[in-house]
């Protein structure tokens, strides 16, 4: 393989790398040829793989500090170096605004906002020693620029991890790059934790503008391009990818009244 998009002999961490967008997301950076290492608290029954490579693992809890940083030696220790850091591990089940427990909001803010910033803290320290440096890319949420109901603390957290990309493009500039990627409506395996059974994911495809929610490779495609030297003079940006988004309720509105009118 060659091109912008080879990642031949170039390390690559994904956090929560064994399931769902993760998995997605580190398959795609295998299939571009590079050396992928993931993390979870638990190791998943199979490791992704393409090409004839297969990612390695590291069990860690990336909220607390000592495991975040066992992540990034064990990449330098079996690969030499480390290009590319994916802040994707995070989430949130839903929970009532009006009556959850701060433990539990301070829980998801740690997962989902204090881990990438020490995860991104301690990955800078490597790639700032690196004649080509690297690549940070945070994967965010659109509930970071929208309401988010039942989902109030990842929401925030997500939001604070859009602006805490724009701080650290500045901050490790220029031998670090650091982006955002705020994906829209997936389809994983947890999918119908939130949005029910097949009839209720079609359902709610149909909103979409682009006709679907994504399948995990089409946002994984996004992160390859931002890691890669095409986007070699991007950092600090925040790239929405849901698909259009979602028909104003205004326009369902009229629909309404026309069918009334009628």
């Amino acid at each position: 393989m060659n091109g912008p998009l080879d990642f031949s002999n170039q390390a690559v961490i994904v956090t929560g790398g064994g399931r769902g967008l993760g998995r997605g997301i580190a398959t795609r950076f295998l299939e571009a040829g590079a050396d992928v290492l993931i993390c979870g608290r638990n190791e998943p029954e199979q490791l992704p793989s393409a090409h004839g490579k297969t990612a390695s693992f590291v069990a860690a809890d990336v909220r607390d500090l000592v495991q975040s940083q066992r992540v990034v030696d064990a990449c330098v220790e079996r690969h030499g170096r480390l290009d590319v850091l994916v802040n994707n591990a995070g989430g949130s089940p839903p929970a009532d605004t009006a009556t959850v427990s701060p433990k539990f909001s301070t829980s998801i803010i740690a997962l989902n906002l204090v881990a990438p910033l020490v995860l991104a803290q301690q990955a800078n320290l490597v790639m700032q020693t690196q004649i080509a440096g690297g690549a940070i890319v945070n994967i965010a949420s659109v509930s970071g620029i929208r309401s988010s109901p039942n989902t109030a603390a990842y929401g925030a957290a997500k939001a604070g991890l859009i602006n805490l990309t724009a701080t650290l493009g500045v901050e490790f500039a220029p031998k670090v790059r650091v982006n955002c990627v705020s994906a829209g409506y997936i389809i994983t395996e947890q999918a119908h934790l939130f949005y029910g059974d097949a009839d209720g994911i079609a359902a709610i495809g149909a909103t979409v503008p682009m006709g679907h929610m994504a399948e995990p490779s089409e946002i994984a495609d996004v992160v390859l391009f931002c890691a890669s030297p095409l986007a070699r003079y991007m950092t600090g940006e925040n790239i929405v990818v849901d698909g259009g988004g979602q028909r104003p309720a205004y326009l369902e509105a009229m629909s309404t009244q026309d069918r009334k009118d009628k």
